[in-house]
């Protein structure tokens, strides 16, 4: 679909181009990504009205590194480069980039050296401010046309501008947050450089997403598991409303669900749309196969088989269907892939991304596999879905199996269900639950020694996790007041048969993942 009042950003690999989406459309601006290998075509297909050019992990003056399509180049657009885009951008228009003995890495300082669209009502002229430096390689000879604006103490080319082009690159990544006023900038050459009004909403990606649905669906018809989580609800309700009756929900009772979830999920969905709703209980059939499975990978994968199975099960009874539609989120997909399909390194396979078996029959239908977990919010409210759904803590498709290291079996998912039941029952009744992006227990494959009643005990330990975060990329352990900790581990312990044991996970993410596995 053409987006004339968008911004196209190209991927060159880089693990935060999702962000200058995020800033992008936090400006009130539409932006689509696509990787570099198919970035002509996107650009045909999009007809922007500017271009933004990512970071990345290659180095320009390799050979075969990538490069910004001609077509593009030849456009006459306003275009934006961040980091590897500034280099890129440079060597293909006739400037030097080599690479550096040392490079400027974290926080570091820009001066402002002359007057710049990008800085307007932003940056006066010899102010110092922080951004963030993530590169090796460096920009040693402008190309004809541009000038440098700002400088750093590693990067003497650090902001530069060919204001007749309209081309403004910088070696900095404005789309973090260690670059505090980097969403202005972004916002700037939305606004000011492009000229576009800001004034798109979640209201027009609804519109959007429903037709892209239609296009990729056409008349065949879609099955959609739901989770138990917000996004595949999302997703669901969205999809209904582009193609009504060719969809049908399968909630898949796989025992890994939370206590209650099985009978939440399935009254929201009868009781509040008029979606088919398939309720399979598969409890048996995961138990057993998850049966002497200890490796995390493999139980993402054992599960993600195994609910394409269940699927195409249901997709016959109901007469043949084409694709499956899923609430896969972007940092599923960093985690699992590339975006891209470039240089990423996987941190662990998601059951619906990097979990999927090859021999899959069905086609995927994935409306929100480039939101963040608060836009997927937004977009929830805007389709009228219950705030009390809308704002839960995000859950995982493999449910308590990843929450369970080690082996998995009924009596542990039992054991893990009831710690969890009352560890989030007191984090509601404090009031902090929605101050909370996620708070659940985790059964660990150890035992220790207790005391209980004046006899040794040798029962489980349960680890408490919860994190504060906005999009899930990253994430800080929530810090509860007061005696809450000891009270909850003291009601856990007295409560839940096979728990002796209570600790919490002060973990950030990085170096941890927010799930244990």
């Amino acid at each position: 679909m053409e987006h004339p009042d968008s911004i196209l950003i190209v991927d060159f690999g880089s693990q935060v181009t999702q962000l200058i989406a995020r800033r992008v459309r936090e400006a009130g601006v539409y932006s689509e990504i696509v990787p570099f290998q198919s970035a002509a075509e996107g650009f045909a297909r999009i007809r922007p009205a500017g271009i933004i050019l990512s970071g990345g992990p290659a180095s320009v003056p390799d050979e075969n590194s990538p490069r910004i399509p001609q077509e593009i180049l030849d456009s006459g657009l306003p275009m934006l480069g961040i980091c590897y885009g500034q280099q890129a951008l440079t060597e293909q228009l006739g400037g030097k980039v080599e690479k550096g003995d040392s490079g400027e890495f974290g926080e570091a300082y820009v001066t402002i050296d002359e007057p710049c669209a990008l800085f307007d009502g932003l940056w006066d002229l010899g102010d110092r401010h922080q951004v963030w430096m993530s590169h090796g390689d460096k920009v040693t000879a402008l190309a004809p046309g541009f000038r440098v604006v700002a400088t750093s103490p590693g990067a003497p080319f650090a902001i530069i501008a060919d204001d007749a082009r309209r081309i403004y690159a910088m070696q900095f990544h404005p789309e973090v947050v260690h670059t505090p006023d980097g969403g202005k900038l972004i916002a700037n050459f939305a606004r000011h450089v492009v000229g576009l009004s800001g004034d798109w909403t979640m209201a027009e990606f609804r519109e959007a997403k429903i037709a892209d649905i239609r296009k990729q669906v056409g008349t065949g018809r879609v099955i959609c598991g739901l989770s138990g989580g917000v996004d595949s609800a999302v997703a669901a309700v969205l999809i209904h409303e582009a193609i009504g009756d060719q969809l049908t929900c399968v909630f898949v009772d796989h025992g890994l669900m939370r206590s209650g979830e099985a009978e939440e999920v399935v009254g929201l969905f009868r009781g509040h749309y008029n979606i088919p709703l398939v309720h399979v209980d598969a409890e048996e059939l995961f138990m057993t196969g998850l049966a002497g499975v200890t490796d995390p990978e493999a139980k993402r994968k054992f599960i993600g088989k195994t609910f394409i199975d269940v699927f195409e099960a249901e997709a016959k009874k109901i007469g043949g269907a084409e694709f499956l539609a899923q609430g896969t989120l972007y940092p599923d997909v960093i985690e699992s892939v590339s975006f891209t399909g470039g240089p990423s390194v996987t941190i662990k396979s998601h059951h619906n991304v990097g979990g999927l078996p090859d021999r899959m029959n069905m086609k995927l239908v994935e409306p929100l596999r480039e939101l963040f977990k608060d836009e997927v919010r937004v977009l929830g409210r805007e389709l009228g879905l219950p705030e009390a759904f809308v704002g839960r803590h995000p859950f995982p498709g493999p449910g308590l199996a990843i929450r369970i290291p080690g082996e998995v079996s009924k009596e542990r998912c039992d054991i893990l269900r009831k710690a969890d039941a009352i560890y989030l029952e007191e984090i509601r009744r404090a009031g902090l639950y929605d101050a909370i992006w996620q708070a659940f227990a985790v059964l660990l494959p150890v035992r220790t020694v207790g005391v209980m009643g004046d006899s040794r005990t040798y029962d489980h330990v349960l680890a408490l996790r919860a994190v504060t975060s906005v999009d899930g990329m990253t994430a800080q352990a929530f810090d509860f007041p007061g005696d809450f900790l000891p009270r909850i581990a003291t009601r856990i312990i007295n409560e839940v048969r096979g728990i002796n044991r209570v600790t919490y996970d002060y973990t950030s993410k990085p170096p941890g993942t927010i799930e244990w596995e």
